[in-house]
């Protein structure tokens, strides 16, 4: 299952969130910035690092290449991935919740 995998970078995470709809790179690109409202912008060689990486971990696979575009989309297995890593996320912020106030007085 994916939970030996460990825990994914930003850049992993945001791609996969992306590419629950087949997208190619300029699209997924603007998707991140979409979801991560700005927060998140992403250049091509970061993107396109990640995306290889992705697919040899077989997370996302390729759906079509025209000559010009390549589109990709997130496999069985990435959304399993995506979900442990979003779960994990969560129980990071649960065990934090209450220190940002604390000290203040």
């Amino acid at each position: 299952m994916a939970k030996d995998r460990g825990p994914m970078t930003e850049a992993m995470y945001y791609i996969l969130l992306a590419l629950c709809q087949p997208r190619h790179g300029y699209a997924i690109m603007a998707a991140i910035e979409e979801i991560s409202r700005g927060r998140v912008v992403m250049g091509p060689g970061t993107l396109y690092g990640v995306l290889n990486r992705l697919e040899k971990e077989k997370l996302i696979q390729l759906e079509e290449d025209d000559g010009r575009r390549k589109t990709y989309s997130i496999t069985a297995m990435g959304r399993l991935a995506l979900v442990d890593e979003y779960q994990r996320l969560t129980a990071l912020v649960k065990d934090g919740k209450g220190l940002a106030g604390e000290g203040e007085e």
